[in-house]
């Protein structure tokens, strides 16, 4: 067998495959030799049918199958026998199937990357460090009070912050659309929930109906409506204002804070806030070592994984809102718009494949156990949880991917140079 290899357009590849003549007619006389001991042909006793009779009658569909074989046979073995990584299908073209000359076909495929892993001692990561001040404190007490509040009903014109009860129905060029009416609907004015201008001319109203124009933003996840402008009827039922809710027991229950006095609260409250913290320093601290690594690394992603990897991010976002491929059009989350992300994404897998050979990182049962311990230590009862765990394959090998990730980074810190970065706690919004 020859194989001849030819680069492409970044990742493709032309590989050329020639099998022997011998290969063909070794396969082609076993299977008429098969046919032969089995065939029945009027005029001639079983097992003794001629060749030329059988290839006569049966040759082309044989051809087709030895074909079909040969590609199946011999594909694999030049992929192996060149270290061939490949990251689509491959495009079978046959450039010749005479049974008297080679079997010559063509495979077009993308291949996986080769990565050298780079670290650059002239970029830097950086390491977040995340200050809480006391105000933070009293807008999350605030914030709290406010959520595990009660709306009521108030006999004024609405303004910001208020909870509106309405009834709205969208029309394009007097007619309907997708998504375009709900009825006793609850929208809190100020919260930007709905599309640009919508919840302003709510805001200074009393119940009653009338009718607004708005437009739809351009980047509007629906493209058919994009840059679109809509006429909403309103009905505008009710309007609420908040009565924050007490700081009591009742209080201490809902939010699963083991404490009794209301002096206590504001202490456990910045305790949750410095652990969810020591998690966003972590979360922010590792994206900032992903992006200097891609860029200390250059190299392509294969299409074809980046469009399975955009295809994945779409349906789960069309999941996130009740619908699947069936049931939502093209327009509702263009694949397109995953594309930027998908390659980030594919690039960093690639990356981290190759850097977790490069320190040769391995994780072990014990490395899992302890990663569990400390997971059951948030469970009322560990043992039970511990228990449960051990039965979930599944979420076993996620917690083996999470152990291995925080032993990467550890790596990577070491390997790389960081700089400190502190941010406000009040800056975590607009991150």
């Amino acid at each position: 067998m020859k194989v001849n290899i030819k680069k492409l357009k970044d990742l493709e590849r032309k590989i050329t495959i020639s099998v022997p003549v011998d290969d063909y007619q070794e396969k082609f006389s076993s299977k008429i030799r098969n046919i032969k001991s089995k065939a029945k042909v009027d005029g001639f006793r079983k097992g003794n049918v001629p060749n030329d009779v059988l290839e006569q009658r049966y040759g082309p569909s044989i051809h087709a199958e030895v074909i079909n074989e040969l590609i199946q046979d011999s594909y694999p073995k030049a992929i192996s026998d060149n270290k061939i990584r490949p990251a689509s299908s491959p495009q079978v073209t046959i450039e010749n199937e005479d049974p008297k000359k080679p079997l010559t076909y063509s495979a077009v495929i993308e291949v996986f990357p080769d990565i050298k892993p780079k670290f650059s001692r002239w970029s830097n990561y950086e390491e977040f460090s995340i200050e809480i001040e006391d105000s933070d404190i009293d807008l999350a007490i605030n914030d709290i009070k406010k959520r595990y509040g009660e709306w009521k009903d108030v006999d004024r014109k609405s303004k910001l912050d208020d909870q509106v009860v309405i009834d709205f129905l969208g029309k394009i060029n007097d007619e309907e659309f997708e998504g375009n009416s709900a009825t006793d609907f609850n929208l809190i004015l100020g919260s930007k929930s709905m599309i640009p201008g919508f919840e302003d001319q709510l805001v200074d109203k009393k119940p009653s109906k009338f009718t607004i124009d708005c437009k739809f933003p351009e980047d509007y996840f629906k493209k058919d409506l994009a840059n679109v402008d809509a006429k909403f009827e309103i009905n505008l039922k009710k309007v609420q204002e908040i009565t924050e809710a007490k700081v009591d027991k009742d209080l201490f229950d809902k939010l699963q804070m083991d404490i009794k006095e209301k002096s206590e609260f504001r202490d456990e409250i910045a305790k949750r806030m410095e652990n969810e913290v020591e998690i966003q320093e972590k979360d922010l601290t590792k994206e900032s070592i992903y992006e200097t690594l891609l860029n200390m690394n250059k190299f392509s992603a294969p299409k074809s994984t980046v469009n399975e990897q955009a295809d994945l991010m779409r349906k789960d976002a069309l999941m996130r809102i009740g619908h699947t491929e069936d049931n939502a059009g093209d327009d509702l989350f263009p694949v397109s718009t995953f594309t930027e992300k998908a390659e980030k994404r594919v690039r960093l897998d690639l990356l981290f494949a190759e850097l977790i050979k490069h320190f040769d990182i391995n994780v072990s049962k014990e490395d899992v156990d302890n990663f569990i311990e400390k997971e059951s230590s948030r469970y009322k009862d560990p043992e039970q949880y511990k228990k449960w765990i051990s039965g979930q394959p599944q979420q076993l090998e996620q917690f083996r991917m999470i152990v291995l990730e925080e032993q990467l980074v550890e790596k990577l810190k070491n390997a790389l140079k960081s700089k400190k970065k502190v941010i406000k706690f009040s800056e975590l919004a607009n991150r």
